[in-house]
């Protein structure tokens, strides 16, 4: 049928991945590096998606495509563990579409001070929290973010801060950080978006963190091959934490 669809210009995407969690069907994903549309029928045409891209790579277009199935999208998100969105039958306003700054609230670059060296106490039984940006997700953070700039940089494979007790004091006091899973993701997608980080900001020195599983040293590799194509020298230095919370190397 003839209806209007996203399209995703793939010369203007530079990866940031800031359409992906604006689409509530889940109809955009990351392939090599590049947004895609997973599938025609996933897409309700209504381009809540448009406001989100920075590099103004995605459009509305008209063609021929699978019509919306609302019970298609139903099983794709169950299938991603995500529950099933409130469709709008109508086209948002303008002004859902166009955020200033760009990226939904939940995904816009953020950054703040924490207080440095020690832990403090905020209340009994509680820690301050080390984090001084957002977002932190390897498929949602911009290369560009002035938070990388100058910055000592921290890889971190998602099951460290579970399993690393002290992950906040010892690891993540004073750095930046990026987050992913190589078991679950696309491995050549963090490289390319590496890459991409190490060349664009004056990042000073690396910390990959990642677990004593196998699987978890497809991050390292990442790293390692992203740092030797971006040309720079840049301290690096690797971190392997046990599945008991011991530090390995």
């Amino acid at each position: 049928m003839l209806r209007k669809i996203v399209t995703i210009d793939p010369e203007k995407c530079d990866g940031c991945g800031l359409c992906v969690p604006s689409c509530a069907e889940g109809a955009i994903t990351m392939i090599n590096g590049k947004a895609v549309l997973s599938a025609d029928n996933l897409c309700d045409g209504l381009g809540a998606c448009l406001g989100e891209c920075p590099r103004d790579a995605i459009h509305i277009e008209e063609r021929e495509a699978d019509e919306f199935d609302e019970v298609a999208v139903e099983q794709h998100l169950a299938a991603l563990g995500k529950p099933a969105p409130v469709h709008q039958q109508a086209p948002r306003p303008p002004a859902a579409l166009h955020h200033h700054g760009g990226g939904c609230p939940g995904s816009r670059a953020m950054s703040f001070d924490r207080p440095q060296g020690t832990t403090l106490a905020v209340a009994a039984g509680s820690r301050q929290s080390q984090l001084a940006q957002w977002p932190v997700q390897l498929h949602l953070v911009s290369t560009t973010a002035p938070y990388f700039q100058g910055a000592d940089l921290l890889i971190t494979a998602d099951c460290v801060p579970v399993a690393y007790a002290g992950y906040h004091d010892d690891f993540l006091t004073g750095k930046a950080v990026v987050m992913g899973c190589p078991k679950l993701d696309d491995n050549s997608f963090y490289q390319q978006k590496l890459t991409e980080l190490f060349s664009k900001s004056d990042v000073k020195s690396i910390t990959v963190l990642k677990m004593e599983v196998p699987c978890c040293g497809g991050i390292a590799v990442a790293a390692r091959q992203a740092l030797a194509a971006s040309g720079r020298d840049i301290p690096y230095q690797e971190v392997t934490i046990g599945i008991k919370g011991d530090i390995k190397e």
